[in-house]
């Protein structure tokens, strides 16, 4: 009896080692960041006004200046990787980026994959098109094509709204927006900001405000467990909102201040 207490105690002595050898040999994204003194930060590069390439081919906009405030604060060098919207959270969970800031609003099913930081920009998501076009709701789709991107919220929010809409769903947002303004589509989802911008840069089409798909604050995202990573993310947000840093952005990047934003 006693000989099998003994083996039984040194076998759960033995697992836990393992367990604690374990688990201190796995890597902190966090210490690693600093470790190697290099932040990856995957951002859109065809996104206005969150990211797109200036004329000096030069990555610039709301998300590639926040990307720059994470590492100034890291006090690290910033490693820029564009990515279309599908590939934000496969970059994250196969290590080609250590966080993605690029306009990603949360969702339940990508809860299962990747942690979210508290938003730090507030957006929309509806879906626009000419004004002749009577489209007030999902019911009143009907043979319309709606261009979308492929991965981002709004094509899931699209695709469990109205199923059997005629969505053309695109490789990145650039293709969905050219969809539309060549014709090839009737309507486009998008954010409300990215609107703004492309309404400005496109003034012969029209992008008449049809319906509301969700109200979408955008999160800088990691891979989950990283909880050191996350508590200094949510600490870098909520400082650069008391020192005005996020409010500056917002006016820079968005055409106005930041507004409260809902608690994560």
């Amino acid at each position: 009896m006693r000989r099998a207490f003994r083996s039984a105690f040194f076998a759960v002595l033995a697992l836990s080692a393992g367990l604690i050898a374990s688990l201190e040999a796995r890597a902190d994204k966090l210490d690693d960041i600093l470790s190697k003194g290099v932040v990856r930060i995957t951002v859109f590069a065809d996104v206005p006004p969150f990211g797109m390439m200036n004329a000096k081919r030069e990555l610039e906009g709301f998300d590639v200046d926040m990307a720059r405030l994470v590492a100034k604060s890291l006090g690290v060098k910033l490693e820029l990787v564009p990515v279309p919207a599908a590939s934000r959270i496969p970059f994250l969970l196969t290590d080609k980026s250590d966080m993605n800031i690029a306009a990603m609003s949360i969702t339940a099913e990508r809860a299962r994959q990747v942690m979210f930081s508290a938003p730090y920009a507030d957006t929309s998501l509806a879906v626009y098109g000419a004004k002749a076009l009577a489209v007030k709701s999902g019911a009143d789709l009907g043979k319309s094509r709606i261009a979308v991107a492929k991965g981002t919220t709004e094509d899931l929010v699209l695709s469990a709204l109205a199923p059997s809409a005629d969505i053309m769903r695109t490789e990145d947002n650039a293709t969905a927006v050219q969809a539309y303004l060549a014709g090839h589509a009737q309507l486009l989802a998008a954010n409300s900001v990215v609107v703004v911008e492309l309404a400005k840069q496109n003034p012969a089409k029209e992008f008449d405000f049809k319906f509301a798909l969700r109200r979408a604050p955008a999160h800088i995202t990691i891979r989950r467990g990283e909880h050191d990573l996350l508590r200094w993310l949510d600490t870098l947000i909520f400082q650069s909102t008391l020192n005005g840093d996020l409010d500056e952005l917002h006016k820079k990047w968005l055409g106005g201040p930041m507004q409260p934003l809902p608690a994560l």
